[in-house]
């Protein structure tokens, strides 16, 4: 995991600038999660730093493998000076700590929940994870490791993470394209799912 950490942090910088912020957070039994936070404009893009020095284990194997297995990091993007987006810090560890706890594989599809706003007034208690490659390339690592992933989260509101139980998470995403969604906006309302 040592080894690992730099690695992902120069990635993380090269791609989003100097992280003008960080906040560590540690959980009984887990490793520690930094959350890094960059400014570009008015968008301010939260990263995790730390989830990926181990590799997530499927939760029904009785043997967690130390080396082969899916590695990731998560961000979010949110508008600036428009709610107290800051935190989301503490939300975010837990979200990236979850493959440790729980025993979660975080993979693109997959829904997020915390059971409370991600911060004070927001309307999301939820996330959808987004494809990688994007915003952050992949990090490759030497074999037999898999590539970090830095994968996006998209805020869901409550009836959105129901909806996309429902319909799927492409079907979701569909409907934010056709309707404009700004997914940054930390003060959106649901897009219309009639």
């Amino acid at each position: 995991m040592a080894e690992i950490l730099p690695l992902v942090e120069a990635r993380l910088r090269s791609a989003l600038g100097e992280p003008d912020a960080r906040a560590d957070v540690t959980f009984l039994g887990t490793d520690r999660i930094q959350v890094l936070r960059f400014l570009d404009g008015d968008i301010v893009r939260y990263a995790t730093l730390g989830m990926s020095g181990a590799p997530m284990a499927d939760p029904t194997s009785p043997l967690a493998d130390p080396v082969q297995g899916p590695r990731a990091e998560l961000i979010l993007s949110v508008r600036g000076g428009m709610a107290d987006t800051d935190q989301v810090l503490r939300p975010l560890a837990v979200l990236a700590a979850s493959p440790q706890v729980e025993g979660l594989i975080v993979a693109p599809g997959a829904s997020l929940d915390l059971g409370e706003p991600l911060w004070t007034g927001a309307p999301f208690t939820s996330v959808l994870v987004a494809e990688s490659g994007g915003l952050v390339e992949d990090l490759e690592l030497d074999e037999p490791m898999d590539p970090v992933c830095f994968l996006p989260l998209l805020p869901m509101t409550h009836n959105e993470a129901a909806w996309k139980r429902v319909r799927g998470a492409q079907e979701l995403q569909e409907r934010w394209l056709t309707h404009g969604t700004d997914l940054r906006d930390p003060l959106r309302t649901s897009v219309p799912l009639d």
